[in-house]
């Protein structure tokens, strides 16, 4: 069976519109998050947003000799199309080419106010916009499955290359922040009331943010490619807990976890970083941090970048992958923003500071509303 690797990435964030900004202001631990006012007549919110004016300047600036202007696409679409110019540039496009899609709501912020459903608010006519664009022939694959979306189109990719479907992939994944989705999870009261303390004693909840990531995906790595990472194994479980509420057991992450690092062969001892999911919410904290347990991974180095990026959603599996494997090019540990003193029932080895580490496996997770839960193992080669 064929194996698949991802050679290139790109990202658009509050924190830089290329992967090399965003690694510079990660280690001198700035964070995008800030306070917003994102409803009207409603307190300022903290999330991580990008700032409109430089991405339509950065837009016109990569797509001014495009046939289409500034006014023919979405703010999200705007993110989109720059996170995936520089790796269409790089790869050829062909049939044997597939294009997917992790989004959580799309354009979402077209319904604002709408009397009808736009067109472009379905995802299907989102993914199919951005493949036009770039003019993909393979019918684009959208994956929405909650916050493990980003996780999820890696798997995909991965699973459709090994399969011979395709022989490579682009994927990119994104969210916006929008008065619905800051409505919904404020419904819960789940917004924290600063910026974000993953599995801190002191977190009292989540902060969203907007990004996009892309990244591409193939079976046969050329030997003049900068780097190299195998997708070694994948998982997604659905323990079908909770409409919102994780597992207390964390039993969708855990047989995540397991069936992931079985079909990677690796043992808890050979895991050399984990990219946690880390939302700074009360039950999804303890329960990832029960489920490391559970698999002997509570030794193993972790983060959350929830502080540093907020939450963003379909994006944020997806950019975090793309920051661990950073930390594996420049063997570089990126502290786990904002954490002071312990706050979960089981132990972790939280990353308090910045540290040189040479890191060969990385397991990324992520869980999601409905009881989805979704890990995948990168091995840099």
């Amino acid at each position: 069976m064929k194996a698949a690797y991802i050679t290139d990435y790109h990202c658009v964030t509050p924190l830089g519109f290329d992967v090399s900004s965003n690694w510079k202001a990660l280690l001198e631990g700035k964070s995008g998050v800030g306070l917003h006012d994102i409803i009207e007549n409603q307190p300022a919110f903290y999330a991580s947003m990008i700032d409109t004016e430089r991405l339509n300047e950065e837009f016109i600036k990569n797509f001014s000799g495009e046939q289409k202007d500034n006014h023919d696409f979405t703010r999200l679409e705007k993110m989109f199309l720059l996170s995936l110019k520089p790796l269409v540039e790089r790869h050829p496009v062909s049939d044997d080419t597939a294009f997917i899609l992790s989004t959580t709501k799309g354009n979402i912020t077209l319904l604002r106010k709408q009397q009808a459903l736009p067109q472009g608010a379905y995802l299907s006519a989102l993914a199919q916009k951005i493949a036009d664009f770039f003019g993909f022939e393979s019918r684009p694959v959208v994956i929405s499955n909650a916050c493990v979306s980003g996780v999820m189109a890696m798997a995909v990719a991965k699973n459709m290359i090994q399969v011979g479907k395709y022989k490579d992939a682009f994927v990119v994944a994104g969210d916006e922040i929008s008065e619905f989705v800051i409505s919904g999870f404020n419904s819960f009261q789940a917004i924290g009331t600063s910026i974000c303390k993953p599995y801190d004693r002191n977190r009292d909840g989540i902060n969203l943010g907007e990004a996009t990531a892309a990244v591409f995906i193939t079976s046969k790595p050329e030997e003049n490619e900068k780097f190299s990472f195998r997708i070694s194994g994948d998982s997604a479980i659905n323990d079908a807990n909770h409409i919102s509420g994780p597992s207390r057991t964390g039993d969708g992450l855990f047989a995540s976890i397991r069936n992931a690092m079985t079909e990677a062969q690796v043992t808890a001892e050979e895991i050399d970083f984990i990219s946690a999911h880390g939302t700074a919410t009360l039950y999804n904290d303890e329960m990832e941090a029960i489920a490391f347990n559970r698999m002997d991974l509570q030794q193993v180095p972790l983060n959350s970048l929830k502080a540093y990026y907020g939450h963003s959603l379909g994006a944020a599996g997806l950019l975090e992958s793309i920051i661990s494997m950073e930390s594996a090019r420049n063997s570089t540990l990126i502290t786990s923003g904002n954490f002071e003193e312990q706050g979960i029932s089981q132990p972790l080895h939280i990353i308090r500071e910045n540290q040189r580490s040479e890191i060969r496996y990385i397991l990324k997770t992520a869980s999601g509303f409905g009881g989805c839960n979704a890990a995948v193992v990168l091995e840099k080669m």
